[in-house]
């Protein structure tokens, strides 16, 4: 019989939460679904990509990875290996002066995520970049561990902390 993965398990239960936020309560439209298997290193990533209702300034991808390495020693029922899946969450939005509103958002994201986590951001623009202009900024929180069946309690209030990001990162402007 078939047993699903770690990374099977937390796919739906992520999509399920994400879309029952879509349809059933309407708080937010899923605007992308990338649900691939890279042969070529035998991987599987989960990109779910959505932003509130009818605020598209601020989009939100939750990304879920799992490795060969992960995927191996859980079906080979390795005991001594930490089997599970990467999990980051990204926001993507544009910003004008980035010097300013980079440091703005990294504080906010500290005050509603753990302030351990590892944000980055990269900006980008359109060459030539001039003053003034809005620049392209993917906001990306990495967590610190890969995750499985164990915290699964927890993707509630993951998705809520997403959902008062982009919130918050909406009202900045």
């Amino acid at each position: 019989m078939y047993d699903p993965t770690i990374f099977e398990n937390l796919k739906v239960a992520i999509e399920n939460t994400v879309y029952d936020l879509d349809n059933i309560d309407q708080l937010i439209e899923v605007s992308g679904r990338k649900d691939l298997m890279d042969m070529a290193v035998m991987s599987r990533m989960l990109e779910l990509s959505f932003h509130l209702k009818n605020q598209t300034q601020v989009e939100a991808t939750i990304h879920l990875d799992a490795a060969i390495e992960d995927l191996a020693a859980e079906i080979l029922e390795e005991e001594d290996l930490q089997t599970g899946c990467v999990l980051k969450v990204s926001f993507q939005l544009m910003v004008k002066d980035p010097d300013i509103k980079c440091m703005m958002i990294n504080e906010l994201l500290k005050d509603i995520w753990q302030p351990e986590l590892a944000i980055s951001q990269k900006v980008a623009c359109y060459y030539p970049c001039e003053e003034g202009q809005a620049y392209e900024n993917t906001v990306t929180i990495l967590f610190p561990r890969k995750i499985n069946e164990d915290q699964m309690e927890q993707l509630p209030e993951f998705i809520e902390h997403i959902l008062i990001s982009l919130e918050r990162l909406n009202d900045l402007d």
